[in-house]
């Protein structure tokens, strides 16, 4: 099996966004160990803090964060680093020649309970024409990654990423500490019989959501003519991390709760990211009006609906919004 860093030659990555690479997964190797020692040190549970996006945090959460925030910052290789845990972007070298978002613990309601949780990232090229403090270089579309992953930290820890050349898979070798590509260009499969949805919120959808929602749980008795299975994680690192291995349809719509939110997922640290993947591998990404990748940003902490994964069934969830 090949490493990480000969892989990524062969796709013509450039050499200093390797040495990014490498740096952001040296802090996934120190989140995946924190994570397996959780129960047997103070970082369990949560906190008495609430995060920018009116989140509890977890003990984790800020581990977890202040890990990647401190490893990108000393580097040199970045301008300004945002996440999901901070209010505003902060700011690096002002010659770094990239930006990273990352949500650096994706999932953390379910750190208690021994479940699924990763971290996602998202990787720019930064504009020459900005002061490292200005949080406006981060509102670029998704169309400008240069990379973007998510390492899930599960019975094994993988990593999951591409750089525009398709969308590889990495599983950790602890034996001598590095990530080996054991799958290339991962393809999603056009069809499928799984869907993902938050089902508590289902009273909240638009009826275009509601009327697909309906028709797979009516199986082979309703108008799709076959049998459905939903499977949630509550962690879009696991349930993205399924779509991509065997097929399926994620979404997390909008919905009516809060008319000042209706979106629930952040554009530059879990939408844009997993778009870039998804395409890769051949599937959908997409919001009921147009592609994701499309949007241009408009503040770091957007949010936006999501709908994607296996390319027909996503057309088919489409079909109901018109």
């Amino acid at each position: 099996m090949q490493r990480l860093a000969p892989a990524l030659r062969e796709d013509n990555v450039p050499l200093d966004l390797i040495s990014l690479i490498e740096t952001i997964l040296a802090a996934t190797k120190e989140i995946s160990f924190r994570v397996s020692q959780g129960h047997l040190s103070d970082s369990m549970g949560s906190t008495l803090d609430e995060n920018i996006q009116g989140e509890v945090q977890k003990k984790l959460d800020i581990v977890a964060n202040e890990l990647f925030k401190d490893i990108l910052l000393e580097s040199g290789f970045v301008k300004a680093v945002s996440s999901e845990e901070e209010d505003t972007s902060v700011a690096g070298v002002e010659d770094g020649k990239y930006i990273v978002s990352f949500d650096p613990l994706d999932g953390s309601s379910n750190i208690d309970i021994n479940s699924l949780i990763g971290t996602i990232f998202s990787i720019h090229q930064a504009p020459t024409d900005m002061a490292a403090s200005n949080p406006d270089m981060f509102k670029q579309s998704g169309n400008h990654q240069v990379c973007a992953g998510y390492v899930l930290y599960g019975p094994s820890t993988t990593l999951v990423m591409t750089t525009g050349s398709g969308t590889h898979f990495y599983v950790l070798d602890r034996t001598h500490g590095g990530y080996l590509l054991v799958e290339r260009n991962l393809q999603v499969p056009e069809d499928t019989q799984e869907f993902a949805i938050n089902m508590s919120n289902q009273r909240f959808w638009q009826q275009p959501m509601q009327n697909y929602i309906s028709d797979l749980l009516a199986g082979d008795t309703g108008p799709r003519g076959k049998n459905f299975n939903m499977r949630w994680i509550a962690a879009m690192v696991g349930d993205i991390h399924r779509v991509l291995t065997r097929g399926g349809i994620f979404t997390y719509p909008a919905d009516n709760r809060n008319p000042e939110k209706p979106y629930k997922l952040r554009l530059m640290y879990e939408a844009n990211p997993m778009s870039f993947l998804i395409e890769q591998a051949g599937g959908l990404a997409m919001t009921s009006q147009g592609r994701i990748m499309d949007i241009e940003p408009t503040d770091i902490h957007q949010r936006v609906e999501v709908i994607m994964g296996s390319k027909n069934e996503v057309e088919a969830c489409l079909a109901y919004y018109k």
